[in-house]
């Protein structure tokens, strides 16, 4: 009657999600003030106002400029801007012809996914990793091996990647900075990941892509750097979403980049292109690829994420808790007061207190803490964060 594994996928609870829908239903029943729900990553900053400045001044064009189908890639003088954009920063020489436009992160990694696997191919990924990794793996009948980060720092532990990667690998995923940790991969760590790669494809006489997932790049503090990661390892295809750049997760928009230097890159980009046919994935929303024409210079607005980590990272100070601390995003990875992350997570409830347990990234004994929240939420949960210590 229907797909039994769209069915599984379907009826099995995303963590994260289900977490948020109890505290919506909190909110409800006891006061939004009583809840402190660190679930989600919703951005709590406005988006700029230039954002709401180009949905003004798109309103009053006619609706045929503004609405009609783009080319399925996007909008040609979109992917131009976008491509100037980055060449600006990173000293590269991109053209619209390396941009496919997309309805955010999550489709820029299904579709990239899909164009270079080609059968039961493993693809390796660090872990803790977002989720829906493996749900996108597994779609496009992939192998997710899983590689635990250094528990020190979560930087990659390059002597478990190497020993993951085989002859079966097609690609590696790395999230900088990192949800659920908030660690920003160094320089040298990455070029070390690259030497393995490069190894690796040597040995094999393979491609091996690194596709980096990169929709928090410029959430990032203390000066640290973002390494470009195309310069440190070619076969590089980049996925990015303005979700928190901008502010605009609903939204949906974001691209694929595939640089010059992967090899044969322009036929890899005609499968991201055929991939981004098969699976729906064409012309991503008109008005906010114009949006995104008009606001691609605007920096992001990082001070409220820079006040609450200082806030949520000094109470947890006070209180004795044990941490990793974020170098971007706006994620706290904190060691679970019980080797059962998901029994941590069920008393911390009992508190009002929606932390994710870590089991669903995919390592036991943590969990995340959203701090994309009001201030207010952050200081008013001391009581609770201090009342679930007691109990250990």
């Amino acid at each position: 009657m229907y797909n039994e594994a769209m069915h599984a996928m379907g009826v099995e609870p995303s963590v994260i999600r289900e977490l948020f829908a109890y505290g919506a239903k909190r909110k409800a029943e006891i006061g939004e003030d009583r809840v402190f729900d660190f679930s989600i990553g919703n951005p709590s900053v406005p988006a700029p106002v230039s954002v709401g400045r180009a949905l003004e001044e798109l309103a009053k064009l006619p609706p045929a400029q503004v609405h009609a189908y783009t080319q399925s890639a996007g909008d040609p003088t979109v992917r131009t801007a976008i491509a100037e954009n980055l060449n600006a920063r990173f000293g590269t020489d991109y053209t619209a012809a390396n941009l496919y436009l997309t309805c955010g992160a999550a489709a820029s990694l299904s579709i990239s996914l899909k164009a270079v696997l080609e059968g039961s191919e493993e693809v390796a990924v660090v872990a803790p990793f977002f989720p829906e990794y493996r749900t996108w793996i597994d779609s496009h009948g992939g192998v997710l091996v899983s590689v635990h980060a250094r528990e020190s720092d979560f930087q990659i532990d390059l002597d478990a990647m190497d020993a993951a990667i085989g002859p079966r690998t097609k690609a590696v995923i790395i999230n900088s900075p990192n949800n659920p940790v908030g660690t920003v991969y160094s320089r040298e760590n990455l070029e070390g990941l690259a030497r393995i790669l490069e190894r690796k494809q040597a040995e094999y006489g393979t491609a091996i892509f690194l596709i980096s997932d990169e929709p928090y790049r410029e959430l990032v503090y203390d000066g640290l750097e973002v390494p470009w990661v195309p310069d440190i390892y070619g076969n590089t295809i980049v996925c990015y979403s303005w979700s928190k750049s901008l502010s605009l997760p609903g939204e949906r928009v974001g691209y694929i980049l595939v640089p010059q230097s992967v090899a044969d890159w322009e036929n890899v980009y005609f499968a991201i292109a055929g991939a981004g046919r098969a699976l729906g994935f064409v012309c991503a929303p008109a008005v906010f690829q114009q949006v995104i024409a008009r606001c691609v210079n605007e920096p992001a607005d990082i001070a409220a994420y820079e006040r609450n980590r200082e806030l949520l990272t000094s109470m947890l100070d006070d209180l004795g808790y044990d941490y990793i601390a974020p170098q971007g995003a706006f994620y706290l990875w904190m060691r679970s007061l019980e080797p059962d992350a998901k029994a941590f997570s069920d008393r911390a409830k009992a508190h009002e207190l929606l932390l994710v347990a870590s089991d669903s990234f995919g390592v036991e004994g943590w969990a995340r803490l959203g701090y994309c929240i009001s201030p207010e939420t952050i200081m008013n949960s001391r009581d609770a964060f201090a009342a679930l210590k007691a109990e250990y």
